[in-house]
């Protein structure tokens, strides 16, 4: 959470924040209807000389919603009626302000309004003040990745599992791997460890390289292990997935050539079966026996005969 606000919120207020005093908002704070709601994450860090709270929504999103600021006006609303059931108000009495995430990670570039007030239609004369205005901050994973400032370089942890998620080849893959594992070697890291390892076998994996097979490793928290095991794999990668295309490759050409005989031999039935209707008087009943063909096939035949 730290490496995503620094490293990717560019506001004066994140460089106030207190990283040493920060958690995660406890479910006792949250409605039943945000607790069904398993991807937002809710923190609250220090700020200057006193709490400050500042909730973070995250939408994790494979797809685009052109209405994702509804959604996430509804979720503020929810969140703020919770947070004054529990009186969890600044020492002015005031709410605490909420910092609501989209973080995208889809192949197309994210599109849909960030405003609220980008989908309600105004109406001049008076009504308009009335419109509802509230932002969300996007991070589309794609375009931070591609913009002419990223660094592959950049010591930061989030900014790794993008790169990784958006890789541009293998290697990518496997040097990412290897800053995480420097970064994150200190005892009180394990459990962030095996965090992204888990993600990384049983989500990243799967997804990107689907048939490939990879060892498991002995150790969740030993990053090392696997960029060890990324160094010695990797690189076979591509030879994998050439064979892989080639065994495709060779399947559909199978089925398309036998698609093709199926249709051939249905021709050359049809035309018999034409000859049949034009030059003899048998029924369609027996010239469908004949040549093996449905009487529905035979009767629509004759119909184009006649014609």
């Amino acid at each position: 959470m730290r490496d995503l606000l620094t490293g990717f919120v560019n506001e004066a207020w994140v460089e106030q924040l207190d990283f040493n005093q920060m958690e995660q908002v406890s479910g006792t704070y949250i409605t039943d209807e945000l607790r069904d709601r398993e991807d937002d994450m809710i923190w609250r860090i220090w700020w200057r000389d006193r709490w400050l709270y500042v909730y973070l929504l995250l939408e994790f999103q494979s797809s685009e919603d052109k209405h994702m600021a509804v959604r996430i006006m509804s979720y503020l609303g929810l969140l703020y009626q919770d947070l004054i059931r529990q009186d969890a108000f600044t020492p002015s009495g005031k709410l605490p302000p909420v910092l609501p995430i989209v973080l995208y990670n889809g192949e197309k570039r994210w599109t849909a309004a960030q405003n609220i007030a980008d989908l309600v239609e105004p109406v001049p004369g008076g009504l308009e003040r009335y419109r509802p205005n509230l932002s969300y901050l996007l991070l589309d994973e794609g375009a931070i990745v591609d913009a002419p400032g990223w660094s592959d370089e950049m010591h930061n942890i989030v900014a790794a599992i993008f790169r990784i998620e958006k890789h541009r080849n293998e290697n990518d893959v496997s040097e990412a791997m290897g800053h995480l594992a420097n970064w994150l070697s200190g005892p009180e890291q394990a459990s962030l460890r095996r965090a992204i390892i888990i993600w990384f076998y049983r989500v990243f994996l799967p997804n990107r390289a689907p048939g490939l097979e990879f060892p498991e490793v002995s150790d969740f928290t030993n990053l090392h292990e696997v960029h060890d095991m990324l160094a010695e794999r990797i690189k076979k990668w591509p030879e994998q997935w050439e064979e892989r295309g080639r065994q495709i490759g060779e399947k559909l050409g199978i089925e398309k050539g036998r698609h093709e005989a199926e249709q051939r031999a249905l021709e050359s039935k049809r035309n018999a079966a034409r000859k049949l209707i034009a030059l003899t008087e048998m029924n369609d009943q027996l010239i469908a026996e004949i040549e093996e063909l449905p009487i529905e096939e035979v009767e629509k035949l004759r119909a184009e005969t006649r014609h």
